[in-house]
C-alpha cells in the first residue's frame, strides 16, 4: 500500500450541494502517477484545473476550499478523507458545481464507489513527510501539534457544551483497515439554530436529516439517531484525515488535537512547512523488489528513526 495508486476505471455519482442546495454531479477519473488529486470544474468554460494542494486552500470556512485563477471548489474534505483512507494517491474529479456532493454527510459513500471501481498499483513508491520535531499551532477555540511517531497516529478532543455531546476522544492509528471500520461512516453534523441562522443567509441551503446530525438544544433530531456514540470525535478525525491529506503526500507523525477545525488544520500544515528542520521526505525504499502483501498501509518499509534523526 506505499506504493502509488489510482482509481481502475471512472466512476460517477451525483447528490446535492451541501451549501448551494443543487444537484452536483462528480466523476473519478484514473490519473498517471506523481500527478495527484485533481479538480476540474467542468460547469466552467475553461474547465479550470484546481491540484488538491495546501499552497491553493483559500478558504476554511464552514468547509475546506480550494482554488487559483479565480475558480474554486469547496467541501473537498470529505473525498479527500476517501481518497487517504482507501490510498488513492493520483486522481481526476470533475464536478459541474463550485462544491462537492455532499452525499450522506460522511466519507462512506465514497469509500464504497473507490471499493466498487477498484484501485490499482502504479509502480512508484509514494513520498511520505516524515515529521522530526514537534510543531503546534492554536487558537481562541482549540490547539492541533504535530508529534514525531514511527506511523500515522490520531489523537483528537472534542468539547461541547450540549448534553448529547460533552467531551469526547478518540484515539486511532491510521491504516486502510481502521479508517474503514471506525471513521469513514462518522457523518458532520451542526446544532438547528446555526442551520436556521446560516440558510437565512444563503448558506447550507443543502443541509438536511439526510446528510447531518442535526442537534436542538436538547437532543438529536434524526429519528435513526448516531451510527456509533462517539460520531462526533470520528467525524473530526475524518475532517482532519482530508485536511491534512493537500500535504500531497502521506504523513509519519502522531497529530494530536483538541478543538480543531479546517482553520486551525490547514495553520498546522502550513506551520509544519514553514521551518524544513520540522520534516523531511523519503522518496524511496532501501529494496527495490516491494509487494502489497508485506506492506501495510500503517508500515513503512525503512527505519523511521533514520529518517527522523537525518
Amino acid at each position: 500500500m506505499y506504493l502509488q495508486r489510482t482509481v481502475k476505471h471512472e466512476i460517477e455519482c451525483s447528490s446535492i450541494g451541501l451549501h448551494s442546495g443543487r444537484k452536483v454531479s462528480m466523476k473519478i477519473k484514473p490519473a498517471e502517477v506523481d500527478e495527484g488529486i485533481t479538480f476540474i470544474r467542468t460547469d466552467l468554460p475553461d474547465h479550470q484545473r484546481i491540484k488538491a494542494d495546501i499552497t491553493n486552500v483559500c478558504d476554511t470556512t464552514l468547509a475546506t476550499t480550494i482554488g487559483n485563477n479565480g475558480s474554486a471548489i469547496s467541501t473537498i474534505e470529505h473525498l479527500m478523507s476517501a481518497f487517504s483512507g482507501m490510498g488513492v494517491d493520483n486522481a481526476i474529479v470533475e464536478v459541474n458545481a463550485p462544491e462537492v456532493p455532499i452525499m450522506d454527510g460522511s466519507a462512506l459513500p465514497f469509500v464504497n464507489m473507490l471499493k466498487t471501481v477498484g484501485t490499482r498499483v502504479q509502480g512508484r513508491c509514494k513520498k511520505l513527510l516524515v515529521i522530526k520535531k514537534a510543531v503546534s499551532v492554536e487558537d481562541d477555540m482549540g490547539t492541533a501539534m504535530m508529534l514525531p511517531a514511527s506511523e500515522f497516529k490520531i489523537t483528537y478532543k472534542i468539547d461541547f457544551k450540549h448534553p448529547v455531546i460533552g467531551q469526547q476522544s478518540y484515539h486511532l492509528t491510521f491504516s486502510d483497515v481502521t479508517y474503514e471500520n471506525e471513521i469513514c461512516a462518522a457523518r458532520t453534523f451542526g446544532f438547528l439554530k446555526d442551520v436556521e441562522y446560516l440558510q437565512a443567509r444563503g448558506l447550507a441551503l443543502g443541509g438536511s436529516l439526510k446528510n447531518a446530525i442535526v442537534l436542538n438544544d436538547k437532543k438529536i433530531i434524526n429519528k435513526e439517531g448516531l451510527r456509533c456514540p462517539d460520531e462526533f470525535v470520528k467525524h473530526k478525525i475524518l475532517d482532519a484525515i482530508g485536511d491534512l491529506s493537500l500535504l500531497g503526500m502521506p504523513i509519519i507523525g502522531h497529530f494530536i488535537a483538541y478543538k480543531s477545525g479546517h482553520k486551525l488544520n490547514n495553520r498546522l500544515l502550513q506551520e509544519i512547512l514553514a521551518h524544513e528542520e520540522n520534516w523531511c521526505i523519503v522518496h524511496h525504499y532501501p529494496k527495490e523488489d516491494h509487494t502489497e502483501s508485506t506492506l501495510p498501509l500503517n508500515v513503512p518499509a525503512f527505519s523511521i528513526l533514520d529518517a527522523i534523526n537525518a
